[in-house]
């Protein structure tokens, strides 16, 4: 495995895994943004896209007059053709796009980042004068089980490969407890209004299907770093499809911000 971001999108179950979080979780995006009233000509950057669900919505609203901007490492899973700009760009490396706009926008981004302090103000940059930041990250410190209900051999295991995801997630430069920072780093940085809450989805096939593909794109770094065996990682799939255990994800904390008017 590469030493890059750890769930590449140019990996085989990666559509399948935007797919799955975009279930999960375009609801509660698609709620946020809505009540801070995007709307007709508001010039948006979708942080980190990824698939095109969350850039498509922003478009549909911000209409013909209006901008949307989706930017990521690797925009494979991004059409050409879209109601929306594409554009390659690493947010914790590259600078920020030229602004300003209206709204910033960033789902389970900034936590992968080594250096996501220094992107986070990279976004607050780029805000218009009253201009809306929207931050969504994972805190997998503050719920690390993928089955809270450890009924049994199977729920074990599941819950043991998912300390292994989190090591890996380390190695890579992850921190784990920074969802909840998020509030907290928004105030800092100047931003008034600043509200949060979190997002805990439990059980569902959504939930299934993301564990599937994640497993997919981590087997290999599992049985290199020696946290699981093929053996096991197999046995846990036949556990998947089974359909029999209640998993969850870590919860999704969702913090926004607006600078002064």
């Amino acid at each position: 495995m590469s030493d890059g971001y750890l769930l590449a999108n140019d990996q085989a179950d990666a559509g399948e895994r935007l797919a799955a979080l975009a279930e999960l979780f375009d609801p509660v995006t698609f709620r946020h943004l809505d009540r801070l009233g995007v709307g007709p000509g508001w010039s948006c950057w979708e942080v980190g896209a990824g698939g095109p669900g969350v850039a498509t919505w922003l478009a549909a609203r911000t209409g013909p007059g209006g901008r949307v901007l989706a930017t990521d490492i690797d925009v494979s899973r991004l059409p050409a053709d879209g109601p929306f700009e594409v554009r390659r760009h690493d947010v914790g490396v590259d600078p920020p796009p030229t602004g300003p706009f209206d709204l910033v926008h960033a789902r389970l981004v900034l936590v992968h980042l080594p250096r996501r302090h220094e992107a986070l103000a990279a976004l607050v940059s780029v805000l218009r004068p009253g201009g809306w930041l929207v931050v969504e990250d994972a805190d997998p410190a503050l719920q690390p089980r993928l089955c809270p209900d450890e009924a049994g051999p199977a729920e074990a295991l599941a819950n043991r490969l998912r300390d292994g995801f989190r090591t890996l997630l380390v190695a890579r430069g992850a921190e784990l407890a920074f969802g909840r920072t998020v509030p907290r780093l928004l105030r800092t940085a100047g931003l008034r209004d600043v509200g949060a809450d979190g997002w805990f989805p439990v059980a569902g096939p959504a939930c299934t299907a993301l564990e599937r593909t994640t497993i997919g794109q981590i087997r290999a770094g599992l049985v290199e770093a020696g946290l699981a065996t093929d053996e096991e990682i197999d046995t846990h799939l036949a556990n998947l499809a089974g359909g029999t255990m209640d998993l969850t994800t870590a919860p999704l904390i969702s913090a926004w911000g607006r600078t002064r008017p």
